[in-house]
């Protein structure tokens, strides 16, 4: 143990010197409030391939990810699809918002809503959903980090203690140096994930026996689970290794049999997840670009591609694996919640020092997601409240002192709730990714579509989050006769349902000024003089469609049934192949090649991601807008 833990202090000292390093060379390079809340806009490249793909992936998919797997089977590993859905939102958003904000001199999302949509109510909304997201999801990180640290150190270090001495360094890194501080630390996190990922997968098969000691011990969790007809879907397969359905009728406070991950539970969850980058956050990360060249890299190769890969094998690996460990004898007592550190732990006696480097790799996943959101959050306080309300006409010092202020308390208020509540930010941390889906409609509107009005917009954002809350988890506290997740369909669903039904209906039945629909349409020129299609591509957008949806409804959504037994019949082993696997999983890894050349089509055959000159931003901003 004494090794372990000697090992373990060493990391992470590296580790912190590390983000510290930054923290204090971007404190001195921020002179600026734009400097210091979108890095001057002048992130290049490869910083924000790597910044993007780690604030994406969090501590959920090092540690949860796995865990979920291990409990709720190949169903489950389903949700892996969110290594291109994510992104996917990128495609559409990104590179309008940075035109936008280039034009435009935007700093918060706020201020493009606000400018766009006119008056207020958007920019408060868009604080408020920015809260909602960041507080219970940046809670949920720095507690995982704590219990993550409680069991390598054997219960030397308390899960609070260790949550709050871990959050420390976090805090001083992002409130000194800004977003900028947090895209240089973010590239050594993101490494660091995948690094991590692969030698867990790798640990997997190892104590399985090897490949055949993995794939028998597979078959034979299978063959227990139909012999004693325990486990099973209502077409009789092993739930692990068989989606229980299309959809099903659940009253409240009862079970879907077979499992939760219907198929259309697991495309509406991947719309929840399609919140992270439509969350203000991610506004705030393509108004930092220098140019938009970076967004197909990160959204085709860094994420769909290499985290894609990297989530349908070495997390399922770990995942399926613990079940073959723990019947082995190698693992005992084990949960989806620590999974991961007694994988880690496995190493403690043999290659100590890797212990420490997989006690880094987790940290930097869990710590990757929470800064980004410190620093936006303070970003939009700051501007969209203190300096438009409070303080108007703040300096640049004040903002930048006022922002540092607010990192410190949005991590308190997340750190004072996941100390004493941690079944509720559990569940408001669920809650996070499907409100911030909830702006859709909002980024539809400045994006694309000039008909939504300020009316719609608002009504709808409002009635999605009340949505979104009633159908969660969190349904339980108002006592809903329907329960969470009414049809095995998630709350993103639900939310995002109610969302764009009021905002259609209120934008119809409401009027605007002419001189709303002046700036609104200025601003669509602008986006269509820069983003706009060539008359080919402009042919081939049915088929864009066409191809997206099929993706959508077949490889993850309700007719992903079909891949139950399509190459094999699930409950007979034997019959699995190639490579021993079950043939849910091989239609799992045949549609993410298939997205990943959606994802392709869409960002460089459609140009949906297509670099920009900055200088004709900047050219026809100053001529025309």
């Amino acid at each position: 143990m004494e090794a372990k833990f000697i090992w373990l202090i060493a990391f992470v000292g590296i580790y912190w010197a590390y983000c510290l390093f930054w923290g204090f060379k971007g404190a001195r390079s921020a002179k600026t409030s734009t400097d210091y809340f979108l890095a001057g806009r002048s992130i290049g490249v490869w910083v924000f391939v790597l910044a993007a793909t780690a604030t994406s992936f969090s501590g959920w998919t090092f540690v949860g990810h796995p865990g979920k797997i291990f409990t709720d089977g190949l169903p489950y590993a389903f949700a892996s699809f969110y290594a291109l859905t994510i992104p996917f939102t990128g495609v559409l958003f990104l590179r309008r918002q940075w035109v936008l904000g280039k034009a435009y001199r935007y700093i918060t999302p706020g201020e493009m809503y606000a400018d766009y949509y006119g008056g207020n109510a958007m920019r408060l909304l868009t604080v408020l959903v920015a809260f909602l997201f960041s507080v219970p999801y940046l809670g949920v990180q720095l507690r995982a980090s704590g219990s993550l640290f409680n069991v390598l150190s054997d219960g030397l270090v308390s899960v609070n203690f260790g949550m709050f001495a871990l959050t420390a360094v976090v805090v001083i890194y992002v409130a000194s140096g800004g977003l900028k501080s947090v895209a240089y630390v973010d590239c050594a996190q993101a490494i660091l994930l995948a690094i991590g990922i692969a030698i867990l997968g790798g640990i997997a098969i190892h104590y399985a026996g090897g490949w055949s000691g993995f794939t028998s011990g597979l078959a034979q969790m299978v063959n227990d689970d139909v012999s004693t007809g325990q486990n099973l879907t209502p077409d009789g397969y092993s739930m692990k290794v068989a989606i229980p359905g299309s959809i099903q009728m659940v009253s409240a406070g009862s079970k879907a049999s077979g499992g939760a991950w219907t198929g259309i539970m697991c495309m509406t969850y991947m719309f929840a997840l399609m919140g992270i980058q439509s969350s203000p956050a991610f506004s705030m990360w393509a108004f930092s670009n220098k140019t938009p060249q970076a967004f197909r890299w990160q959204q085709v190769v860094a994420s769909s591609l290499v985290v894609g890969l990297l989530l349908f094998t070495f997390t399922i690996f770990q995942g399926m694996g613990g079940h073959v460990l723990v019947s082995n004898g190698v693992l005992e007592n084990i949960s989806d919640k620590n999974l991961v550190p007694e994988l880690i732990n496995l190493l403690s006696d043999t290659v100590p020092w890797l212990v420490g480097l997989l006690a880094v790799c987790a940290l930097a996943a869990m710590q990757s997601t929470g800064s980004a959101y410190m620093s936006t959050f303070s970003a939009m306080v700051t501007r969209d409240i203190y300096a438009k309300y409070i303080s108007p006409g703040a300096t640049d010092h004040t903002q930048k002192m006022t922002g540092r202020l607010f990192v410190v308390l949005v991590a308190g208020a997340a750190l004072i709730v996941a100390a004493n509540s941690s079944q509720a930010i559990v569940m408001l941390g669920g809650l996070a990714v499907a409100y911030g889906f909830q702006m859709y409609p909002a980024l539809i509107g400045v994006c694309y579509y000039k008909g939504f009005t300020t009316k719609g917009v608002v009504t709808g954002l409002i009635v999605g989050l009340i949505a979104v809350t009633l159908t969660d988890r969190t349904s339980a506290w108002f006592g809903v006769p329907w329960g969470a997740y009414p049809l095995t369909i998630h709350s993103a669903g639900w939310g995002i349902f109610f969302n764009l039904l009021t905002t259609f209906l209120m934008s119809h039945f409401s009027s605007e000024s002419d001189t709303a629909k002046a700036i609104k349409a200025k601003k669509h020129q602008l986006l269509q003089s820069v983003t706009g299609m060539t008359l080919e591509r402009k042919k081939k957008i049915k088929l864009a469609w066409g191809l997206t949806l099929f993706w959508f409804l077949v490889g993850f959504g309700p007719f992903a049934t079909i891949g139950n037994n399509l190459f094999s019949d699930p409950n007979s082993p034997a019959l699995w192949v190639p490579f021993g696997l079950p043939s849910l999983w091989i239609w799992q890894l045949l549609f993410l090649s298939f997205g990943i050349f959606v994802m392709w089509f869409l960002a460089f055959h459609m140009g949906m991601s297509e670099p920009i000159d900055p200088k004709k931003v900047e050219a026809l901003s100053t001529e025309h807008y």
